[in-house]
Formats: C-alpha cells, sequence, structure tokens
C-alpha cells in the first residue's frame, strides 16, 4: 500500500501536522503551492476584500505550482488543510480536479475551523471522484 500526504498550508500549521504524519505513516509527501503566494493581507479573512475572500466568494479556480509524479500508484492519500469558510480552500480544490482519484482512499485532515470539520468532506468530495473518503477529521499540532 502507497500512501501519499498531500497538504496547503497557509501560515504553517498544516504543513507541521503533515510533517509528522508522513513520518509516522512512511508516507510521500507534496505540498500544494499557489501560483501566486499567497501575503499576510491576502489571507486577512475580516476584510472583505482580501484574496482568500475574493477567491471563496467569487468560486474562482487558483493555480499551483508543480505535480504529484505517479499519482496512479499511490492507493491512500491523506490531504491537509486549512479550512476556509467550511471547506477547503480554492487552491486545493483546483488541485484536486487535476487528477484522477479513481480507487483512492481518501483521509481528509483540517488544522483550523472554530465549528469543527463539518462538511469539508462532503464539499471536498466533487473534485476527488471516483476516491472514496474515508474520514475527516480536525487536528491540531502538538
Amino acid at each position: 500500500m502507497k500512501q501519499l500526504v498531500i497538504y496547503f498550508s497557509a501560515e504553517g500549521n498544516t504543513a507541521a501536522v503533515a510533517k509528522d504524519l508522513a513520518a509516522e505513516l512512511t508516507a510521500d509527501i507534496f505540498e500544494i503551492v499557489p501560483e501566486d503566494p499567497y501575503t499576510k493581507a491576502d489571507l486577512r479573512w475580516v476584510n472583505p476584500l482580501a484574496r482568500c475572500n475574493r477567491e471563496k466568494f467569487g468560486k474562482k479556480d487558483v493555480p499551483s505550482v508543480g505535480s504529484v509524479e505517479n499519482f496512479a500508484d499511490y492507493d491512500t492519500v491523506h490531504i491537509g488543510f486549512p479550512i476556509w469558510y467550511g471547506c477547503a480552500p480554492n487552491v486545493v480544490s483546483t488541485f484536486c480536479k487535476a487528477y484522477d482519484w479513481t480507487g483512492k482512499k481518501i483521509y481528509v485532515f483540517a488544522t483550523s475551523g472554530g465549528s469543527g470539520i463539518g462538511k469539508t468532506a462532503e464539499k471536498l468530495a466533487p473534485y476527488v471522484r471516483g476516491g472514496e473518503i474515508v474520514e475527516a477529521k480536525l487536528v491540531k499540532k502538538t
């Protein structure tokens, strides 16, 4: 069973959890990096004009750099991100749309979200068609 940990980290929290998880599972790891990196101002969600808000409410695709080599070789994928407005940031969903998830078991982990994991997995499901989301949970770096 070949495993991959994929993550997007806006401020380092998700990166820390993803790296620990990959080490624990002896899994490969891949970071989703936006083509246009986020600044602190871009992430300031309390500003209605902040980039994160414009992307989410505008339902904009957010391209990333790089790609996972031999994605078809992985049968289990752990995907992590901070929760933005009850779901994955657009850079994550845009990334996921580029791959064939058929037959993959998917474990979702999120590193923020005041109200818990909620319907995050359900909202991600259309972007990982063919895969099975086995579990979704909120985690914190200890």
